[in-house]
């Protein structure tokens, strides 16, 4: 057999393939096989920027993402009434007509969240100062409650934190999300403990299945010992809260201890739920230093 010459093999060296290495490999990666990948990296990608920012402790806020402020509220209703004016036989329409007008009430709940997070993040600025450690608001990064919540925090020049997850029904993070503290997770359960992995204390707002979710998860984990550090848990608008859930009938039945119902406080006003914050905050760092000594 004829030998090739050295400018032969040359060339077929310099014309062979090219793969791509394993870890830029964006079919393997997005593969069944690579979810463990995928998984770690929303684990440890989250953590790397959250300590390249210096964000030790987050107060989380939960809350629907349908709430809206007054002036967008108003033109959802004017929108929603010239539909089923348009289309008087539309059961449909006069269906989402019927639901929006009950959610009115969510207008006032989203000036509490929002003032609560200016205030919150005004309060951690001025400790930070004074040498203390700062509380940056946290949320799922979404529409409604979780807007007003960041919004709040960039209206007093704070940095916030979002959470996202991708969803059909939601278009990426709100605006007033801090650019380099935004995220996005396919993981619901690498976002929840994102949620609770460095949080300090828990704000909710009315909300639906998602909300109630989020709030039962940190009340799990803190009573089984998962988080061992004392919360302090706020519920903005008490009679919301008191009509969806019987929390002394949780305690009737013996499922619940007193205990457990009365680390929960709620509030109707910034000003209450700031309160509430600074307390349990306050209380959860005093333990802190009693464990150290």
């Amino acid at each position: 057999m004829a030998k090739r010459g050295h400018d032969e093999v040359a060339g077929a060296d310099a014309g062979g393939p090219k793969p791509p290495k394993a870890y830029k490999n964006n079919d393997f990666l997005n593969s069944t096989e690579a979810r463990l990948i995928r998984i770690m990296c929303e684990l440890e990608e989250p953590k790397e920027r959250l300590n390249a920012n210096s964000v030790d402790n987050i107060v989380m806020f939960f809350g629907s993402a349908r709430a809206k402020p007054k002036d967008q509220y108003e033109a959802a209703v004017k929108d929603a009434e010239a539909k089923v004016k348009a289309n008087p036989g539309d059961a449909k329409l006069q269906s989402a007509l019927v639901r929006l007008k009950k959610q009115e009430f969510l207008v006032g709940m989203f000036d509490v969240v929002r003032e609560t997070c200016r205030l919150l993040s005004e309060w951690s600025m001025k400790r930070s100062k004074q040498g203390l450690a700062e509380y940056h608001v946290g949320t799922g990064g979404g529409p409604g409650m979780m807007a007003a919540a960041n919004e709040g925090a960039a209206l007093a020049k704070g940095k916030s934190i979002g959470l996202g997850i991708s969803v059909p029904f939601e278009d990426g993070l709100n605006p007033w999300v801090t650019p380099e503290l935004g995220f996005e997770f396919h993981y619901f359960f690498t976002r929840k403990f994102w949620m609770a992995f460095k949080c300090m204390g828990l704000v909710v707002a009315p909300g639906g299945f998602g909300t109630c979710d989020e709030l039962f998860e940190l009340l799990t984990l803190m009573q089984t010992g998962k988080i061992k550090r004392q919360l302090p848990i706020v519920l903005i608008g008490k009679k919301f809260w008191k009509d969806c859930i019987q929390w002394d009938a949780f305690v009737h039945y013996g499922m619940i201890s007193d205990w457990d119902a009365q680390q929960l406080r709620f509030a109707d006003t910034a000003e209450e739920a700031m309160q509430h914050l600074i307390e349990g905050i306050e209380a959860l760092e005093q333990a802190e230093k009693a464990e150290k000594k």
